[in-house]
């Protein structure tokens, strides 16, 4: 069953039986997954479809845009995270001044009116409302005077004790522990962005990139080089076709840049053209941190190591440096 999406209270269809899940979801990581399953498992239970609630833009944004948030997942993955997961619904509510100044009573009214809710599954530390005025105490005490049952779930934490969370996650992309995001995402990382034209110094020493500019969607890890995939979006393959990317993050010291860029190449590949095309770069694992080589040979022979490392990680067949003369793109 394809996920329904609606962007406001109003496209709700009429007569639903509902149990909700409410929360940013950003990134869509382990800890909310077992909300998702929760939800899931209590919707089958009293034959109602299970729907999440979330909220664009991030409420940081909204009252603190000086910290600059950048969101993990774009919105169009994160509904994809929540349909994987067994939402059958998600209403996407635009997170503006006549949401945020609802009482926690009048929020709760107005989604249990519209989605006919019969449970709420929530973290036991969620706030909502005016001020966060809001606590799980405030949501129980609603759900007995609207006729729903509030299910709350404890901090979900890692066998060392760090509680899953959307922060946790930033903070381990900052510091380039992409493995370590994938397993607390429960799946590799990804930014999205339009592929530019950059220098086309790749390509002449045998290695073209698919560029992107620092304004891709997503957290941008920290400088290195990384082994992972780039995703193409084509007709024929609704998932994407995956291909095996040794891929650089950084500003090239090389040759003495300063702009941030990610740039991704395809092992092996000289015929693809992905100028202008909207593309997805996804991390697996930190190969190592970005230097300046003493010479130009000696960064070539690194990055030979570095695509072959690419290769033993992502599990597919070494290639080696392309011929630059049979590069295709534009």
């Amino acid at each position: 069953m394809v996920m329904s999406v609606w962007r406001d209270l109003a496209e709700v269809p009429e007569g639903l039986r509902t149990v909700v899940t409410i929360g940013n979801f950003d990134g869509v990581h382990r800890g909310h997954q077992q909300l998702i399953r929760m939800c899931s498992d209590l919707a089958r239970k009293k034959d109602a479809l299970a729907v999440a609630i979330t909220f664009f833009p991030h409420p940081v944004q909204v009252h603190a845009p000086q910290r600059n948030l950048k969101l993990i997942t774009t919105l169009v993955d994160r509904l994809d995270a929540l349909a994987g997961y067994g939402i059958d619904a998600t209403l996407v509510l635009n997170y503006n001044e006549a949401l945020y100044l609802q009482t926690p009573r009048e929020f709760i009214a107005n989604i249990s009116k519209a989605l006919g809710v019969q449970g709420i599954v929530v973290g036991e530390d969620m706030k909502f409302g005016a001020g966060n005025s809001g606590n799980i105490s405030t949501l129980r005490s609603l759900g007995g005077e609207f006729g729903f049952d509030v299910v709350a779930l404890p901090d979900i934490v890692d066998e060392t004790g760090t509680r899953w969370s959307s922060s946790w996650v930033r903070e381990l992309l900052e510091e380039g522990e992409v493995a370590e995001a994938a397993r607390v995402l429960g799946r590799p990382h990804r930014i999205r962005g339009v592929v530019k034209h950059g220098h086309k110094r790749g390509r002449e020493l045998g290695f073209p990139t698919a560029n992107l500019e620092e304004d891709c969607d997503g957290v941008i890890p920290a400088d290195g080089v990384y082994a992972g995939w780039l995703t193409r979006q084509v007709a024929d393959a609704p998932a994407g076709v995956f291909l095996p990317a040794a891929i650089s993050v950084g500003t090239n010291p090389q040759f003495d840049g300063v702009h941030r860029t990610v740039e991704a190449h395809v092992l092996g590949r000289s015929d693809l053209d992905l100028y202008g095309e909207k593309i997805a770069v996804s991390f697996v694992k930190r190969l190592r941190g970005m230097k300046k080589f003493a010479s130009v040979d000696e960064l070539l022979q690194q990055m030979d190591e570095d695509i072959r490392d690419s290769a033993s990680v992502l599990g597919v067949a070494v290639a080696g440096r392309v011929d630059p003369e049979a590069v295709t793109a534009g």
